[in-house]
């Protein structure tokens, strides 16, 4: 059975955290620390309840922290170059190892994850980690990596600002000096020289504090110096270095890579490293964060990519039309990736971005109710939530170096109270929710898990019907978006409201759908089962008829016809 992919991000180190009162700027004491094995089989078997079919864990691999684990022999980092207190998940330090954060034995740490993609798998769900290419950070080392192996930098030539054959880029003859003070409490200095180029391409010795500083770049062979030349002939000795730490992942079980900003690594890497990987392991899966539209073709058919971010296009659209936007822009939306769109990885919110509760985004989780029934079930492409979004989490803690912004932090210990709740000390009773947060996490399980069971969405036809009603009085089209899914002899009217008021609409179904999806064309009534509720209703199709329904404030209705 094919199956249509439902993605549960969690941030690993928030999830299982216990504290009810924060800090900010707390330490794990104060604010919790989440572990590997928060992730019981209950709770995995919770989350899978979701309608997820894939969970990705973000954040496991070794990052650089404040927190002091030189007890371990890992090497500690300057505070400096660490943002916030427990450091950026993307800001690499051993791509070889686990984050000790997360282990509840820290020299147990790789047992530890190899015991959580067991438990994972036995669940049901497939595992998703990252693989950060673009930029390690300031103070990479790995102490893991396996014997024969050589660090990144090990052998660079510091005296070349480029060189296909150095692992980074060097500002020669020039030490670090960002904008900022490079002192700790005590005084100490950190020190580099010459500079490394930093992670957001900043080629200079002096990024500032809106600069990814605390990374460095990785060179793939491309001197941006140089009117971006390419050296790739011979392979340039990162790549041999990347592809070795994908197949070490890959052996150890997990089943896809989310690929942090992709765009920024060549793509000729990707189309040579994919299929190498794909080789040995054929199953592996691999989304890029990709955020420029005129190269999705390029890293889809030449870096062998299987999905792409949707994020400047359906993410942004749809968050345009629930804080006002004319539906009618999701169309042209999805015809602009019309012929990629199986492609393409749909979500509301991620860990960039902010959260639909937040007043940053659109101030009430009940305004995303629509856009969850466009994003999830318009296509059969995957589609991903993040952890919280199904209890409405707002994101507005101020929880240190991630400020009141709308986002839940990736730089600091925390608990996420909604979470905790949820949790509840791994009983996953529900008993600390409320009837809210319980209301809105029982409506998004029932559209995900619409997504698998219901062969009309995993794996059937779309038609968007929104055309041949921009003439329709009857229908709120600024507010409201319909379309039909189909498989065999099951149809699907999915209408979404992103109005704050209920109300009739009468929904026109073209001629142009009956033939093209094969429905009988003689007018006929059908008992009608909405997916959302469980209720019945009758339904008339004729070609050029009209769909009568009653449409709940932020919400719509699943219609689900045997023909």
């Amino acid at each position: 059975m094919k199956e249509k992919i439902v993605i549960y991000q969690v941030f690993t180190r928030l999830f299982g955290a216990n504290s009810k009162e924060n800090v900010e700027w707390g330490t794990p004491e104060q604010n919790g620390l989440g572990k590997m094995s928060d992730f019981t089989s209950k709770a995995l078997e919770n989350i899978k309840n979701l309608g997820a079919t894939h969970i990705w864990y973000t954040g496991v691999i070794e990052h650089a922290t404040q927190n002091d684990y030189t007890f371990y022999g890992i090497q500690k980092d300057h505070p400096a170059v660490v943002k916030g207190k427990a450091g950026s998940p993307y800001a690499i330090k051993d791509y070889y190892d686990i984050d000790p954060d997360l282990a509840t034995n820290v020299p147990f740490r790789m047992k530890e994850f190899e015991n959580l993609v067991n438990r994972t798998h036995k669940s049901g769900l497939k595992m998703i980690i990252d693989f950060v290419p673009n930029h390690v950070a300031r103070q990479y080392n790995s102490d893991a990596k396996p014997d024969g192996v050589e660090d990144l930098g090990e052998k660079d030539d510091k005296t070349l600002r480029f060189s296909p054959n150095n692992n980074f880029y060097y500002v020669v003859n020039q030490q670090f000096a960002p904008q900022f003070s490079l002192s700790d409490k005590e005084g100490n200095q950190y020190v580099e020289f010459p500079a490394k180029v930093t992670g957001n391409d900043c080629f200079s010795e002096s990024p500032n504090q809106n600069d990814w500083y605390e990374t460095v770049k990785l060179n793939y062979g491309v001197d941006y110096q140089d009117n971006r030349s390419s050296h790739f002939d011979p392979i340039p000795d990162t790549w041999h270095k990347m592809l070795n730490i994908l197949l070490f992942w890959a052996g150890k079980g997990v089943d896809g890579f989310r690929c942090d900003m992709a765009e920024m690594v060549p793509c000729e890497f990707w189309g040579w490293a994919i299929p190498k990987v794909k080789e040995d392991f054929p199953h592996i899966q691999f989304i890029a964060e990709v955020y420029n539209p005129n190269e999705y073709r390029n890293y889809i058919q030449n870096g062998h990519f299987d999905y792409l971010y949707d994020k400047v296009g359906l993410y942004d659209t749809l968050r345009t039309v629930v804080n006002g936007n004319t539906a009618t822009s999701i169309t042209s939306c999805w015809q602009s990736v019309d012929d990629i769109h199986e492609h393409m990885l749909n979500f509301l919110e991620n860990h960039d971005e902010q959260r639909i509760a937040s007043p940053f985004f659109a101030g009430s989780a009940e305004k995303g109710r629509a856009a969850l029934l466009v994003s999830a079930l318009m296509r059969t492409n995957p589609m991903m939530i993040y952890f919280g979004q199904e209890l409405g989490e707002r994101g507005m803690d101020k929880e240190g170096f991630s400020g009141e912004d709308g986002r839940t932090t990736i730089f600091d210990y925390w608990t996420v109270q909604s979470i905790r709740r949820w949790r509840n000390g791994g009983k996953f009773d529900g008993k600390q929710l409320t009837d809210e947060e319980k209301e809105l996490q029982a409506y998004y399980a029932k559209v995900l898990n619409i997504c698998n069971q219901e062969k009309a969405i995993r794996e059937g036809v779309f038609f968007d019907v929104m055309y041949a009603n921009m003439d329709n009085s009857a229908m709120n089209v600024q507010r409201q978006y319909a379309f039909l899914r189909k498989a065999g002899k099951e149809l699907i009217l999915v209408v979404a409201n992103f109005d704050d008021r209920g109300s009739h609409t009468s929904v026109r179904i073209p001629s142009h759908a009956f033939s093209y999806l094969d429905i009988p064309e003689e007018e006929k009534e059908y008992t009608a089962k909405d997916l959302l509720t469980g209720k019945a209703e009758d339904v008339t199709l004729s070609p050029d008829g009209f769909v009568h329904i009653e449409l709940p404030a932020f919400g719509g209705k699943v219609l689900k016809i045997r023909l």
